[in-house]
């Protein structure tokens, strides 16, 4: 790649569900302390997908919102990635769905990658080969990562659910950030840390085993990324992870300055356990609500992250750099880093969804586990109303009839 062209993410857009459930609603519901979920966990909220939005609806309102807030022509769109974990067949992919609700050029490259949680990671480096191989022939690819984390009613998961869909625009001379290909780092290790067997629309995982493999994962990745650099924490204004849940990245954050330190640090240590937290204060934390107010999201937790530190921080972080990790059960993950572009702090309202966020229904304890019950039935059912889930205005799954899922615009 020809260093005078930089590549990376020239567009942003964040679309979720209409409704979520209060992390203190189900911890009462469930006679369970509510600060196990918001303190232990770091967990506020988690969005609800009702059996009308699916991977498909999410991943097309978030791909037109990237494409629509930043000027971007679809015709400009010459690769379409979907990361995710959750499709909606076994053979035909979401992107395919995606392309044509996106009215894309039929001369695009088109295809879904699923890796646990590094579906969309994988997705955002191979769209960078692919424009610096010269095939992209100054076109963009858009990447996007859709997924509904849902562990069932009453499980030991349940309070780490969530859903949406993260559309990123990879192109040279990116307006948001761009990513040195030169510092990318890579890890695959065959794990049964989480999983999901054909026969069950539920995973299955080993919590405190995935969380080992994650910090593994974390530690040989930069270390392909960057080599033994002891001095690296103080040159990075932020610190992105993959984060299936908020107090993950301190656990992640912490792992990093023991690799700088050489040293395990603990509570016990007065001073290496303030430096963690000083520096957990200033490059992680602040860049974590989104994730706390939405939950969740697998292949799009890590993206979630920059929307927020972009959105709060884009101007003021101009021209600085920043790291950023991916993790995926099973497992791989991806170390790199990046440099804030220059003028990403003109764009930091567009990619802002507060007011998303803030028009979303809160459900009753008895609504969310209707809504439950009722999207574990939605895959066979033939004709669904958006209206009866309180749904309306956008695109939406309504059945699936003769054995074809059916989208329409409400």
């Amino acid at each position: 790649m020809k260093d005078t062209i930089p590549v990376g993410i020239d567009a942003l857009a964040f679309s979720g569900p209409a409704a979520y459930v209060d992390l203190a609603d189900l911890a009462t519901a469930r006679g369970v302390d509510p600060a196990k979920f918001t303190k232990g966990l770091g967990q506020h909220r988690m969005a609800i997908a009702s059996p009308c939005e699916d991977t498909v609806t999410m991943a097309v309102e978030a791909g037109a919102r990237a494409i629509e807030a930043f000027g971007i022509d679809p015709a400009e769109i010459g690769t379409l990635i979907v990361g995710t974990e959750t499709g909606v067949d076994h053979s035909k992919p979401v992107a395919v769905y995606v392309h044509d609700l996106l009215g894309l050029n039929e001369r695009c490259r088109t295809f879904e990658t699923k890796h646990a949680c590094y579906g969309a990671m994988a997705g955002l480096t191979s769209s960078m080969d692919w424009i610096a191989s010269g095939r992209a022939r100054g076109r963009k690819a858009l990447v996007i990562a859709s997924d509904i984390a849902n562990y069932g009613l009453g499980t030991p998961g349940e309070p780490t659910q969530g859903a949406g869909a993260v559309a990123m625009v990879v192109s040279e001379q990116p307006r948001l950030l761009e990513i040195q290909p030169a510092s990318i780092g890579d890890y695959t290790r065959q794990v049964m840390d989480f999983w999901r067997p054909l026969y069950s629309k539920y995973a299955l995982a080993d919590g405190q085993y995935s969380i080992q493999c994650y910090l593994d994962a974390l530690a040989s990745a930069r270390e392909d990324a960057v080599g033994a650099r002891p001095d690296l924490l103080g040159g990075l204004q932020a610190c992105l992870y993959h984060v299936p849940f908020v107090k993950m990245a301190f656990k992640a954050h912490q792992r990093e300055l023991e690799m700088e330190l050489g040293q395990a640090i603990s509570k016990d240590e007065a001073e290496p356990w303030q430096r963690l937290q000083d520096s957990y204060a200033r490059r992680c934390a602040p860049w974590l609500t989104l994730n706390a107010e939405i939950g969740n999201i697998y292949t799009g937790s890590l993206f979630l992250s920059l929307i927020d530190l972009l959105r709060k921080a884009g101007g003021q972080l101009a021209g600085e750099r920043i790291s950023l990790f991916s993790y995926g059960s099973g497992c791989g993950a991806t170390y790199c880093l990046a440099t804030i572009a220059a003028q990403a702090g003109e764009w930091q309202g567009r990619i802002d969804p507060a007011a998303e966020l803030e028009a979303r229904r809160r459900l009753s304890i008895e609504e969310y586990e209707n809504m439950v019950r009722a999207g574990e039935q939605a895959d066979r059912q033939q004709n669904l109303a958006p209206a009866d889930f309180g749904l309306s205005g956008g695109l939406y799954y309504t059945g699936t009839r003769d054995d074809r899922r059916h989208y329409e615009r409400i």
